[in-house]
């Protein structure tokens, strides 16, 4: 398996652990806002799974977890699979962060008890999808995902980004509708380092009063909601 990067240490990636990042290349998504543009057109610098197996096995007993993100990392199925045996077979918890797309994976995965935490990005509400993601992807593909996430007995957060002209509190409300009772949702405020679609490092960031509104809204929903 080829990677597009490698981040060697993180304290806020994967809750609780001290966690390296593995970024795979190539996504089936074209959000215009995706601050990863190089892992998405493969254009990253290419890392090879042999050089982060080698940099993992000496940090065991220093790093307690792995995190798998993209990307999008489904997308390399058995390849995917067989690099998270390799992580979790030296004793590392792995986290890994999807789009939703490929829920048959995420359940093998799941089953397989390869995953300790998964991060779902929901993109938007189901009748917007395709619009936001640029992409022909079937929305009952992102609704199985959160089933079976939700079903699970792992640690799980879906995650929302959020842009000021693309999504509304009432699409907010919607999305929160199909995870009512999740233990975890994250709003992610648009930030405007890298785009995938340029034009959007003119658009704007929501402000403060704004995203304690939508906190308010998702605490009705959900468990627990963050603002990050």
């Amino acid at each position: 398996m080829i990677f597009g990067g490698l981040q060697k240490f993180s304290l806020i990636d994967y809750p609780g652990e001290l966690a390296a990042l593995v970024f795979t290349v190539g996504c089936n998504f074209r959000c215009p806002y995706c601050h990863n543009p190089e892992l998405v057109y493969g254009t990253a610098r290419k890392i090879d799974e042999s050089y982060v197996l080698s940099f993992l096995k000496r940090r065991v007993g220093k790093l307690t977890g792995v995190s798998v993100t993209g990307g999008e990392p489904t997308l390399h199925g058995a390849q995917l699979v067989n690099f998270v045996e390799k992580v979790r077979s030296m004793g590392f918890k792995v986290k890994l962060d999807t789009n939703g797309s490929n829920p048959e994976l995420i359940k093998h995965m799941i089953g397989q008890k390869l995953l300790n935490y998964i991060a779902m990005d929901i993109k938007a509400p189901l009748n917007k999808y395709r619009l936001l993601t640029k992409s022909n992807i079937d929305e009952k593909q992102i609704e199985k995902s959160i089933a079976i996430i939700m079903n699970s007995n792992i640690e799980y957060e879906f995650r929302t980004t959020v842009v000021k002209g693309l999504l509304t509190q009432k699409d907010i409300e919607n999305i929160l509708k199909i995870i009512e009772g999740a233990r975890l949702y994250c709003i992610q405020n648009f930030s405007k380092t890298k785009t995938l679609d340029t034009h959007y490092l003119n658009r704007e960031s929501f402000g403060k009063n704004e995203l304690s509104e939508l906190k308010k809204l998702c605490d009705r929903y959900v468990k627990q909601c963050v603002i990050r």
